[in-house]
């Protein structure tokens, strides 16, 4: 029954890696001007993240996780990756309350923030684009736009 169902996961994937959609080169290129100035001093330049990203810190927390193909960003949903980045973020494995990943919904408008979470889906494979897709299409980008 486990490999059907792993069988059927893997299938489902791959079928959504084939409806990809195509990225607006525009909104990328925005993306990535945006990402240069807000996201990469902490997840690195080339989304890469911070050195030693699994390992918790003094403070017994996390640093900033890449958001390239070797990361997990692609497993969230476009309203998630939205609220993140909107609201900020508190790894709730983290030992202290702060936020570990600031809030920019006061700093970057709705679209710019999209345009972020564009290029960076620039950065994973099609299969995990696909995974992306699917897990956005009950949970897709917040309609009302700053």
């Amino acid at each position: 029954m486990g490999a059907m169902l792993t069988a059927a996961s893997h299938v489902a994937i791959v079928r959504a890696a084939d409806e990809v959609p195509s990225l607006d080169s525009e909104s990328v290129k925005s993306g990535r001007a945006i990402y240069g100035q807000y996201c990469a001093s902490c997840h690195g330049a080339n989304a890469q993240g911070a050195p030693d990203w699994q390992e918790r810190d003094e403070r017994g927390e996390l640093p900033a996780p890449p958001h390239n193909a070797e990361g997990h960003t692609w497993r969230h949903s476009d309203a998630m990756l939205s609220e993140m980045v909107s609201k900020g973020w508190r790894d709730p494995f983290n030992k202290t309350k702060r936020l570990t990943m600031p809030a920019f919904g006061d700093v970057l408008s709705a679209e710019q923030i999209r345009t972020v979470i564009a290029y960076l889906k620039t950065l994973w494979t099609p299969e995990q684009r696909g995974f992306q897709v699917e897990e956005s299409r009950n949970q897709p980008f917040p309609h009302q736009m700053r």
